[in-house]
């Protein structure tokens, strides 16, 4: 199903797909860049994929980052936004609940192999119902079996709840050029040191220094969407030269900048 975005939630084409019985639709939206998509929730699971631009979608769970070539799997019921860095071109899979059992129950970012963005692609024209022995109907049966193939990428930066600790988060976010020890932000927050270190530990899953780089990665990934050179990225996050910079990106997603995006 194919569709051009006039409001942004455009709820004729979503009415379609949440009504459909259909164990796997495919819808098709092209946004502008900069379109913002406000705080919304889907009855059924999605996989959000962009064969053009780059998404960052945002949860209560955290952040996440979505290139061409990756994926993010949604489960049904969570409520999220969506920002696009440059036109996108998305593809969104909405797969019933009792279609996908075994499938992530948390967001997700996942690859998407060279077969399942072909499949993406093709089911675009499949308008349901499908005959059960048609092609449309094999193709969503192998497209549904792809997916439990997805292999899950590091491009999530979880969020705190605790209002400390999420403050200085959102520093971070904002400067991430921002060198200050984790000494020096307990004693602006009036925090012991370990305590930070061990709200961290309990409600992201990292440390201090691994969130702050991983948020730098993410936001890495953003700039250079965005057209930036690597020389200014690295700059802009606080590296001290972009050869500083290529080795930490190559360290964390194991390809270049300028591989990660071609792939």
């Amino acid at each position: 199903m194919r569709h051009t975005p006039e409001t942004p939630l455009h709820p004729q084409a979503l009415a379609q797909v949440e009504s459909s019985d259909a164990a796997v639709t495919c819808l098709a939206t092209d946004y502008p860049a900069g379109w913002n998509i406000p705080p919304h929730a889907h009855g059924k699971h999605q996989l959000l994929h962009a064969i053009q631009g780059v998404m960052v979608v945002h949860a209560d769970a955290g952040q996440w980052i979505v290139p061409p070539s990756r994926g993010l799997w949604m489960p049904a019921g969570m409520t999220h936004s969506l920002r696009c860095i440059g036109e996108v071109q998305m593809r969104s899979l909405f797969v019933q609940r009792d279609a996908a059992p075994q499938l992530f129950a948390s967001c997700q970012v996942v690859g998407v192999s060279p077969l399942l963005r072909e499949l993406i692609r093709a089911a675009v024209d499949v308008v349901p119902p499908s005959l059960p022995d048609s092609r449309d109907a094999r193709l969503l049966r192998l497209l549904l079996d792809e997916l439990h193939a997805l292999p899950v990428l590091p491009l999530h930066l979880p969020m705190p709840t605790d209002p400390r600790v999420l403050a200085i988060c959102r520093r971070l976010q904002q400067r991430p050029d921002d060198t200050s020890t984790l000494a020096d932000w307990a004693a602006q927050a009036q925090i012991d040191g370990k305590t930070i270190q061990r709200l961290f530990a309990a409600q992201t899953g990292m440390t201090f220094g691994r969130w702050r780089q991983q948020a730098r990665l993410l936001r890495a990934l953003e700039l250079l969407a965005g057209g930036d050179k690597v020389i200014d990225v690295a700059l802009a996050l606080g590296y001290d030269s972009p050869s500083a910079f290529a080795t930490m990106f190559r360290k964390h997603f194991g390809q270049t900048p300028s591989q990660f995006f071609q792939a």
